[in-house]
């Protein structure tokens, strides 16, 4: 009882963080829209006097200043980011090829499948908050055929034979969807890189997560207690991300600084699921 209430503790104290942070990035739209005021003006003041080469490049240096992000934690970041890409490179791939070496795709695909059905409740959840009740509809019919036909979610008929996709949607999607904004970047150990609301989101998911063990809850499925379950969430992740090494390879290997690059992949990824 004493850890749930430090632990919710710390939930709101990270919530008021995330609004604090929204109302700095506000702020900061606030004032960028008034340097552009000012800029605009400098250009007419300075239009007589200066040739339109120094105009120019004057006005290309004030908008680069503009375009800093706001991201307090930098350091923390990227140290965290260099910390995954070796942990990633020198372990975790070296692993994962073993693993498709002794593993057929097949085996891989099903164990994906088990964890992706049986992981049902976290999105009809969230698809009836954004209320999509046709894609909560759909995820039903996807749980119930694949649950029977498809011999408990190890194979997926749902979509090879009647075209049903899943309908991926987390809290932080939701609240996306509702305009909350992401708050500062936020580069977690192993998984690598989130924001302030998606990670806060974590939290609520898990509460209707049946992988994700809750002490006292009625519908914890295979873990019996918390270490189990965090292994049994490892085992899915290194399943699901052993046939995507070579992607991630691709992506980083002509990169001269991977930190900004996978920042600006996450942010624009995120944004486009919060979008669909």
């Amino acid at each position: 009882m004493n850890r749930q209430k430090a632990l919710m503790r710390l939930i709101f104290s990270l919530f008021i963080m995330l609004l604090f942070t929204n109302s700095l990035l506000l702020a900061s739209s606030n004032s960028s829209a008034m340097n552009s005021a000012i800029e605009a003006e400098l250009d007419a003041g300075f239009e007589d006097s200066f040739d339109d080469e120094i105009a120019d490049e004057f006005s290309d240096e004030f908008a680069n200043e503009q375009q800093k992000e706001f991201d307090p934690l930098s350091g923390y970041n990227r140290m965290m980011t260099n910390f995954n890409d070796g942990l990633y490179r020198h372990v975790v791939f070296p692993l994962g090829r073993g693993y498709r070496k002794i593993t057929p795709k097949q085996f891989r695909e099903s164990v994906g499948n088990f964890f992706l059905n049986l992981e049902y409740p976290v999105r009809l959840v969230n698809n009836l908050l954004q209320l999509k009740f046709q894609n909560s509809l759909e995820e039903t019919e996807r749980f119930v055929v694949n649950s029977t036909i498809g011999l408990a979610g190890l194979f997926d008929p749902a979509s090879s034979w009647l075209g049903i996709k899943e309908h991926d949607e987390d809290f932080g999607q939701t609240l996306g969807h509702y305009g909350v904004g992401g708050g500062f970047y936020l580069v977690l150990p192993f998984f690598g890189p989130s924001n302030l609301r998606d990670t806060l989101s974590l939290v609520v998911d898990w509460q209707v997560d049946p992988f994700f063990y809750q002490e006292g809850r009625s519908y914890n499925l295979l873990p019996i207690n918390f270490w189990q379950s965090i292994g049994l969430k490892s085992f899915q992740y290194f399943n699901q991300y052993s046939d995507n090494i070579e992607a991630y390879e691709n992506l980083t290997k002509d990169a001269i600084d991977i930190y900004p690059l996978l920042k600006s992949v996450y942010e624009q990824n995120r944004q486009k699921e919060i979008e669909e």
